[in-house]
């Protein structure tokens, strides 16, 4: 038995009744206009169009692989139980059951995605030995088993393959029950009895959609809303959980608390409204969709009046099920500012989309990843065959998080990250290689010193040696990380094979009006966002070190251009200095000359990592649209609130901010030692 979508989930839209989602009152129970029937149509189509729906025979092949999964599983057991001498009744009774979650369970999968898959089995199959060693041989030798990696040291173990060519991520919960019923009930609280943390984890996946799926008031407006939004992120740059912004669940999460919020809107009216409120949201306010729950069970819960490590927590989107964790604990600032400027794109093309301003398609434009900074950082991953590139590309991109957060700590907050969730590689060289991009720049608003550098060295030294523990290491793994500049960007990153792609009048305009709105944020910066617009290739003049103040950690030794050039197997690297640093006047970045990178120079153990917690709150914007709503009909709550008044929106009441700490208490918690001078 494969179970794939919650039983009793109904997908019709509620009545205009004061039926409560959420923990909070609607913000509006108001229906679409015929102007929003409209729109709507428009938006299913371009999502038709944009070929975000897979086809049947395709959905027919997901349920026979699915089918064929659980027939492997089952006989993995039942293997394991005979060779463990159990009677013959319990080798005939032994079973597992697989389950999905994620998008393909929450019904929002689109053609080529994962299936997120987990196995339950029972409590004397174990995950360390009996599923990475057992079952992986196991799917090793099947001919139709293509790109299996194990990742074992996740804070989620999984497994990844392809099973006819459709990519599926494996879990496994072992929980205490000697037979696993095919019924079983995986909602249910009592699944989380006598297990482990990683269990509950590997667990939660299928108990959170479920959850979802039952707090949301209509099934198929959060779906269609989801889908479109999902896409929007994929876009924008902002779609991975894994480098530091957001995925599947959490954007599940934020949908769905909107839904909460609008019963009644349809998903033209939910994208919208999605923006306005994330927009004006202030951070660190957590997103919950309801009550957290507490119970015997002692599983740790996410609250930050109990546990100082949730006080740290940027963007806090709290899971419904129980254990209640917080899912977005990978966002950093950076990552953050990232999405909160991208929120600020979307609320100003859907605004314009309501003044029959622009199209839906204006939405959906690709983010200009390399040609939004002057600087970035190239991480460069080789390895000796295609096999072991999938297993250390894996882990490495599963620890570039902890790259953004290790220079947001050295630097202090002045220098943050932008990482690119997207891989890149140069197909025209022979050796298995792949890239990741991070752009930098001086964090917003803060004037620095005359010639202040920047010198990362030792935080990526650091970094390099946590890689290099990785438990499956092989000859041949090698990581390189160099500075550059944009304009020395290989060509291999540019998806046309050339360079500067000019934005359209559209979006130029709208990055104008944007950046204009940024400033007033930071009046001391208006000048410095002004020289940023017009300055399209900045040279950059070499500096005098003695002049310069520096913000340095440990400097530690590293390879010369020569040596990793001809070990990256012809790969040309631009000759920018990451060791010299970073210097960052007070309008525009610049990089000091040299001819240095960094390499793997083998295996170290790691640092420790500490962290820069700092929570910015925005204020509540007025929305130019609100006059636009007075037809609609509208109800007001708790809060004074009318449908789509964002404006009068108490805020400190829908985000929950009695789970924040006082203050007080948060800037005690921000005392922290690096090994940086200033």
């Amino acid at each position: 038995m494969v179970s794939s979508h919650s039983p009793n989930v109904s997908s019709t839209p509620p009545t205009q009744k004061a039926n409560k989602y959420g923990i909070t009152k609607p913000i509006s129970l108001a229906g679409p206009t015929e102007v929003d029937i409209h729109r709507n149509m428009q938006l299913e189509k371009f999502l038709v169009d944009a070929g975000l729906y897979e086809s049947k025979e395709e959905a027919a092949k997901r349920e026979e692989v699915l089918c064929s999964l659980d027939q492997i599983v089952k006989n993995w057991v039942k293997q394991l139980t005979r060779q463990r001498g159990y009677t013959d009744q319990m080798v005939k009774d032994a079973n597992a059951v697989i389950f999905t979650f994620g998008s393909y369970r929450l019904g929002v999968h689109g053609p080529g995605a994962d299936i997120d898959t987990l196995c339950v089995g029972p409590s004397y199959v174990n995950r360390e030995e009996d599923f990475f060693i057992i079952l992986h041989d196991i799917l090793a030798d099947m001919e139709e088993i293509t790109e299996l990696q194990r990742v074992a040291d996740a804070h989620v173990p999984v497994m990844k393959f392809k099973f006819h060519s459709i990519s599926i991520d494996l879990l496994y919960a072992g929980i205490s029950l000697l037979v696993v019923p095919e019924d079983l009930d995986i909602s249910s609280v009592s699944v989380l009895y006598d297990v482990d943390e990683p269990t509950v984890r590997s667990l939660n996946g299928c108990r959170v959609a479920d959850q979802i799926l039952k707090l949301v008031p209509s099934v198929e407006n959060f779906r269609t809303t989801l889908i479109c939004l999902k896409y929007w992120a994929k876009r924008r740059g902002v779609y991975s959980n894994v480098t530091g912004f957001l995925g599947g669940v959490n954007w599940a999460l934020l949908v769905a608390r909107v839904c909460q919020l609008y019963p009644n809107a349809i998903p033209s009216m939910l994208v919208s409204r999605f923006f306005r409120v994330y927009t004006q949201w202030r951070w660190p306010n957590p997103v919950m969709l309801c009550s957290i729950e507490e119970n015997d069970l002692g599983f740790a819960v996410w609250d930050p009046r109990r546990n100082p490590r949730d006080r740290f927590h940027h963007m806090p989107i709290i899971t419904p099920a129980y254990p209640c964790m917080n899912s977005s604990y990978n966002v950093s600032a950076s990552t953050l500012r990232v999405m909160m400027d991208q929120f600020q794109f979307g609320n100003k093309i859907c605004e314009e989309i309501e003044l029959n301003k622009a199209q839906w398609s204006a939405l959906f434009e690709p983010y200009s990843f390399f040609e939004a900074y002057k600087n970035y950082l190239q991480v460069d991953i080789i390895a000796a065959d295609a096999d072991d590139l999938l297993a250390w590309k894996g882990w490495v991109e599963s620890r570039l998080r902890l790259l953004t957060l290790k220079i947001e700590r050295d630097t202090n907050g002045m220098l943050q990250c932008h990482p690119n969730p997207h891989e890149c590689a140069d197909t025209t060289k022979p050796c298995p290689h792949c890239a990741f991009f991070m752009g930098l720049q001086r964090k917003e608003g803060i004037r620095g010193q005359e010639g202040q550098q920047f010198d990362i060295r030792g935080t990526v030294d650091e970094f390099r040696r946590e890689i290099n523990m990785f438990m499956y290491w092989k000859p041949g793994m090698e990581i390189y990380v160099s500075h550059v500049r944009r304009k020395q960007l290989p060509v291999f990153v540019f998806p046309d094979g050339y360079k500067r792609t000019r934005m359209s009048r559209h979006l130029s305009h709208l990055a104008e009006k944007v950046g204009e709105d940024a400033t007033k944020c930071y009046s001391d910066a208006a000048e410095k966002c002004i020289k940023r617009k017009n300055d399209t290739e900045t040279d950059v003049k070499p500096i005098k070190r003695e002049k310069q103040s520096s913000i340095s950690p440990q400097r530690l030794e590293s390879a010369s251009p020569e040596t990793i050039n001809s070990r990256l197997c012809g790969i040309s690297q631009p000759s920018i200095d990451l060791m010299e640093g970073l210097e960052v006047d007070g309008s525009i970045n610049k990089v000091a000359d040299g001819n240095l990178e960094t390499k793997s120079p083998g295996r170290h153990l790691g640092g420790t990592l500490g962290s820069v917690a700092q929570k910015n709150e925005t204020g509540v914007v007025d929305s130019k649209l609100d006059k636009m709503q007075s037809e609609s009909p509208e109800v007001q709550n708790e809060n004074g609130i009318n449908d789509g008044k964002v404006r009068d929106l108490d805020l400190d009441c829908l985000e929950h901010a009695d789970y924040l700490p006082s203050a007080s208490t948060r800037s005690q918690n921000l005392n922290y030692e690096v090994s940086f001078f200033i």
